[in-house]
């Protein structure tokens, strides 16, 4: 006969057994389907019970990494370095792809050259650290020739030009160039593409997110689909956070997942890939499930379904037209040419 678990007391607390468990594996389930804010909440709780599992803290770096809690990342995966918890190389790898987004390449730099002092790296891994110590080397080297810049060498910086090169896949490596750089020199011209009906939306979005990461926090003008708004970049929600798209995303998982996850998987696709172009606007019509319901219609129109309008239209609990008044506009963003990167 199976021993009975006891339960365990701590701080006169109650812990069930098993209960570590179940959020662990609730925690990286969420995590794998991308949800990662939940995750985050799982696998912390997880973590109160067991604190040193390397399950557990393997999975929570990777959802604070891929929810943008870079500095969250870095300084777990450093307390694990430092504890001697899970694969050390592994963890070596993930404290540096944590670091790299960050831009700390002093800290890389130290990191590696210490790990080829010990002789810690096994043959096979080594080619791969110093590529990392290279770079980053380089990248160090960059970033203090930046510091060292003066004030007037900053004003005479060198334009991006981005409506002279009409090149989709070029203008995209030159605006993600500026990842590495102070931004706040080309807010100017930045501004300008933003209000422009002939900038791209799709890099239009990006140049958003690098303005937030880079706490640019004045009034820009943006300019998308003959629609104009006013966005503070510091307060606008992150891509992947936008509160309209989970909702849908939520609604159609709620619909599909179980009866046709095949499907599931592309809708939600479509909803990212449309949502991306469409930041930090929000389209019509406002509902909800008319944008779920007509997502659901082009996923199955897309791989050959025949569909009726009314039984969706029934199912969701919203008009025909509504629905295809949503689905114009997203044939009208599908079309939109993405950059070939």
């Amino acid at each position: 006969m199976k021993k009975r678990e006891r339960v365990k007391r701590i701080d006169n607390i109650v812990f069930f057994p098993g209960l570590e468990k179940r959020l662990t594996d609730k925690g990286l389930e969420n995590l794998e389907k991308k949800k990662f804010k939940e995750a985050i909440n799982l696998l912390e709780e997880a973590r109160e019970y067991d604190p040193d599992n390397d399950e557990i803290l393997i999975g929570l770096v990777l959802a604070y990494f891929e929810a943008s809690s870079f500095q969250k990342a870095k300084a777990l995966a450093k307390e694990m370095l430092h504890k001697g918890i899970g694969d050390y190389l592994q963890m070596v790898d993930l404290y540096l792809t944590v670091l790299i987004q960050l831009h700390e390449y002093h800290e890389i730099v130290s990191t590696v050259e210490a790990l080829l002092e010990e002789k810690e790296i096994p043959p096979e891994k080594h080619d791969h650290f110093l590529t990392i110590l290279q770079f980053s080397r380089r990248m160090a080297e960059n970033s203090q020739l930046d510091l060292e810049e003066n004030e007037p060498e900053e004003t005479t910086v060198q334009e991006l030009n981005l409506f002279a090169n009409e090149n989709l896949n070029e203008q995209m490596l030159l605006i993600s160039s500026l990842a590495e750089k102070n931004i706040r020199p080309y807010l100017h011209e930045i501004a300008d593409y933003l209000e422009a009906e002939a900038g791209h939306p799709f890099l239009k979005t990006i140049l958003l997110t690098l303005l937030k990461e880079q706490e640019i926090d004045r009034e820009l003008l943006i300019r998308k689909f003959g629609v104009d708004k006013k966005v503070i970049p510091t307060q606008l929600p992150e891509v992947r956070e936008e509160p309209r798209m989970r909702e849908i995303k939520a609604f159609l998982e709620s619909h599909l997942e179980s009866e046709n996850p095949g499907l599931f998987e592309n809708t939600s696709g479509m909803v990212e890939r449309n949502f991306f172009i469409s930041y930090p606007f929000e389209l019509e019509p406002e509902s909800t499930h008319a944008w779920a319901a007509a997502f659901h219609y082009l996923a199955q129109d897309y791989m050959g379904i025949n569909t009726s309008m009314d039984d969706l239209s029934k199912k969701y609990g919203v008009s025909v037209r509504e629905i295809e008044e949503a689905i114009s506009k997203i044939e009208e963003i599908e079309k939109i040419s993405y950059p070939n990167i």
